[in-house]
This record gives C-alpha cells, sequence and structure tokens, in this order.
C-alpha cells in the first residue's frame, strides 16, 4: 500500500488548488490538512506551480501530514520536473502512455484521466494505478458502475463533483478531486476551512475520517 492508498481511504478526496500560488500554498494546505484532507493537487497551469510543489513537499516532508502531487501533466519531461520538486503522484486530463510509463519509472503514482473504456485499458496496460473519469459530473453515477463492469482499476471521479453528488460517486469510486468547491483564487483561508468542513460533511459515514 502506497502512501497515497493510505490517505485514501483515511479521506477519499483530492483538493484540486487550480491557480495557488506559491506565497499561499503552506497556509491553504494547513488549512486543509487540518480539517483531515491529505490529497493535495496542484495542476501544472497554476502559477509557478513546481514551486509550490516543492515547497509543499519540504514542509511536510514527504508525505507526513499531508501528500502533494500534480494536476495537468500532459508530458514525461514534465513528469520529470514534479518528480525533482517532490512531487508523489501524477494527475492528466488525459490518457498518455508515455506519461503514464514515464510515472511508474521513477516511482510515482499515475492518475491519468480516461473518459471512454477504450482508453481505460490502455491506461491500465500501461500501468496506471488509479483511472481519473473526467468529466464525471457530466455522465453520472451511472456510467461509473456500468464501465466498471470491465475496468477493474480504481477509479476517482473528478469534475462536477460536489457536496451534493460525493456520496453517490464514492459508492463506485476509491475517490473524487475536488476543485472550485474547495478553492478558487481569492477565496479566503476561512470560506476554505468552511467549505472543506461542508463537503466533507457529505461523505458516507463509513467513509467520514473526521
Amino acid at each position: 500500500m502506497t502512501l497515497l492508498d493510505k490517505y485514501l481511504a483515511e479521506c477519499p478526496v483530492i483538493a484540486i488548488l487550480r491557480g495557488i500560488k506559491p506565497e499561499e500554498i503552506l497556509a491553504v494546505c494547513d488549512v486543509l490538512a487540518g480539517e483531515g484532507i491529505r490529497l493535495i493537487e496542484v495542476p501544472l497551469n497554476s502559477p509557478e506551480a513546481l514551486r509550490s510543489i516543492g515547497l509543499a513537499a519540504a514542509h511536510y516532508h514527504g508525505g507526513s501530514q499531508l501528500l502533494i502531487g500534480a494536476g495537468t501533466v500532459l508530458t514525461p519531461i514534465e513528469v520529470e520536473q514534479v518528480a525533482q520538486a517532490g512531487g508523489k503522484y501524477i494527475i492528466s486530463p488525459n490518457c498518455d502512455a508515455a506519461v503514464i510509463r514515464r510515472t511508474v519509472e521513477l516511482g510515482l503514482v499515475s492518475i491519468p484521466g480516461f473518459l471512454t473504456p477504450t482508453e481505460g485499458f490502455v491506461a491500465a496496460a500501461a500501468g496506471a494505478h488509479y483511472l481519473k473519469l473526467f468529466p464525471a459530473g457530466s455522465f453520472g453515477v451511472g456510467y461509473v458502475k456500468d464501465i466498471k463492469a470491465v475496468l477493474k482499476a480504481p477509479i476517482l471521479a473528478v469534475g462536477g463533483v460536489n457536496s451534493d453528488n460525493l456520496g453517490s460517486f464514492l459508492a463506485q469510486c476509491a475517490g473524487a478531486g475536488i476543485g472550485s468547491s474547495i478553492y478558487k483564487p481569492g477565496k479566503s483561508l476561512e470560506q476554505i476551512r468552511q467549505d472543506a468542513r461542508a463537503l466533507l460533511a457529505a461523505l458516507p459515514a463509513s467513509r467520514n475520517a473526521k
């Protein structure tokens, strides 16, 4: 079991901090960790994303209390940059076998995006550890249930997941990635705390780490 597996079992939420800046990364991570969210994604299209990843990785000693990873990773070179910065998992919006293979070679957790069963099988064959269904909200929980009949890799629901449908998705998925419902640029730390608390209150009782 990887540290990501452990944290996902404790709290099946990955907070997506799209647009976060290096000067605020530690304060936001501290708030989320305090509420029980242990997995943080910094998309690479955020300002100075690699610097933010490096700051968080150093502050949490590579995984104590909180594990940092990168999102919107599109090339093997970006995988290498994330690894050098201290990120521990690679999340992509698409299924690219070269990105998946490089992720696995570097000992990181691979979470590529997929939509169709074909993409899911390609990702699994390349070595993906989890499959990120995106956009999950547009297709719904029924779609997840249907594709799980053939795809055996654990699925994370991302895109359009919120406190209203989180419980339903977690009945079929290993976890969920949550973006603007938790963080968006300009949101205060107290609002982030309140929104994280409200989201976690929607977790099924058997999976609620609080």
